[in-house]
């Protein structure tokens, strides 16, 4: 299978945020972002596999400043790492408000998605060409991450299986 290039599958996608998408008070719920950061990585790694895929963990997902009905969201995502059947797409999502034109770092998310084929069970996919030093600093940190969330899962199986020994 031949490697595919980072931007092959980069997507950049805009909306702006409605009534629909806030409280009463005007400020745009989390969740309707978290949904659109979803949107964005799934459109990314079904670019790359090119077949189906599902939301397997999302890492550090922190918001930075609020959005407000009427700013126009910008998310900017693009794969950091490709495994066998799994890839983590990296999402940076910038607010606008479009009358005095300030533009707002909002979130920035590590999502990890797994390709699958039409039985539903994960597919090998196509390795990522890293091209850039800035996409290899990418691909180093995204794997350190995947250590850290494998290393994670090991504790808390272990903590299941013995509660007396865990840190509370």
């Amino acid at each position: 299978m031949d490697a595919k290039r980072v931007d092959a599958s980069s997507v950049v996608m805009a909306q702006m945020m409605n009534p629909l998408d806030a409280n009463p008070a005007g400020n745009v719920h989390g969740g309707a972002i978290m949904k659109l950061i979803d949107t964005v990585a799934g459109a990314v790694a079904v670019r790359h596999a090119r077949a189906n895929v599902v939301t397997a963990s999302i890492d550090r997902l922190d918001f930075h400043s609020p959005v407000f009905i009427g700013d126009l969201l910008t998310l900017k995502a693009g794969l950091n790492m490709v495994g066998r059947t799994s890839m983590e797409v990296g999402v940076r999502v910038e607010t606008e408000n479009l009358v005095t034109g300030e533009v707002r770092h909002t979130a920035s998310a590590y999502l990890t998605l797994v390709a699958l084929g039409r039985d539903g069970r994960p597919v090998e996919i196509a390795p990522l060409a890293l091209e850039t030093e800035e996409q290899k600093r990418r691909n180093r940190q995204a794997t350190a991450r995947k250590k850290m969330r494998f290393e994670e899962r090991k504790k808390e199986e272990a903590c299941q299986d013995n509660p007396g020994d865990c840190d509370s």
